[in-house]
């Protein structure tokens, strides 16, 4: 454990969030915007889905931890809507199954402590020519289809609207855009365009949010933030610019 403690923000899904920190992922973009503000912390599981996370929610989150995160960024679905395989097996969880499962993780998430906020994801879309044609032929066929991700989507966000959890339409920010096929690497991981829609929509849930206090980064302390005599020193020679807010390396400029 280093110090001093900062507020956590868990990132705690499938591949979608495991692999959040590659191709300019959404996680390494919340961690360059919370940079000495918040750490980010990945728990993402590739391949898994609702009912794989059920089973380990109290390993990963448990209640009697000596601290608990601030927020948490939850995403599942995508495997759970594929199509179920004729052996029974793969990831497939029946609709009301996975909203069943969801309804668990959110309120186990909800019961850690009164200042843990939740955002939850529903699924984006898919491409599905592009994943047919990139599917591993070590793999058997698993139908992932846009309108069994648009069911998933809905119903995981009707459950959050009825238990007050702010969550974010991907599969709407998705498709409304006109390149919106551009935004995945193999046809249903992101690429960093898809990526920068997702942070995009996260920063604008956090912003909007009326919690107390205010999860927006703009509105966080920065770390050992005071000014310094061994700051860069000012063009005038007698002063010193303090950098610790800077964001002009960034190519977004996040609001």
């Amino acid at each position: 454990m280093v110090g001093p403690e900062r507020p956590q923000i868990v990132l705690f899904g499938s591949s979608i969030v495991q692999l959040s920190f590659s191709n300019h992922g959404w996680g390494a973009i919340l961690a360059d915007v919370y940079a000495r503000k918040a750490d980010i912390v990945l728990r993402g599981y590739n391949g898994w889905n609702s009912t794989r996370a059920v089973n380990v929610l109290h390993q990963i989150f448990p209640k009697d931890a000596a601290s608990q995160p601030s927020l948490i960024i939850v995403y599942f679905g995508g495997n759970d809507s594929m199509e179920l395989h004729p052996s029974g097996l793969g990831p497939h969880v029946p609709l009301p199954e996975y909203v069943e499962n969801m309804r668990k993780i959110a309120t186990h998430l909800q019961g850690l402590s009164d200042m843990t906020r939740l955002i939850f994801l529903g699924c984006p879309p898919v491409d599905e020519v592009r994943l047919r044609e990139n599917t591993s032929s070590l793999l058997r066929e698993h139908v992932r289809t846009n309108e069994l991700c648009r069911i998933y989507s809905e119903a995981c966000i009707e459950l959050c609207n009825e238990m007050g959890i702010k969550v974010i339409d991907l599969w709407t920010a998705f498709r409304k855009q006109d390149d919106w096929l551009t935004y995945f690497t193999d046809g249903v991981h992101l690429s960093g365009s898809g990526s920068k829609i997702v942070a995009e929509e996260i920063l604008k849930v956090l912003k909007e949010a009326d919690w107390k206090p205010s999860l927006h980064w703009k509105s966080m302390p920065t770390e050992f933030s005071e000014d310094s005599p061994y700051d860069l020193v000012s063009s005038d020679g007698k002063t010193t610019l303090n950098p610790s807010d800077w964001t002009f390396h960034r190519e977004i400029q996040w609001d």
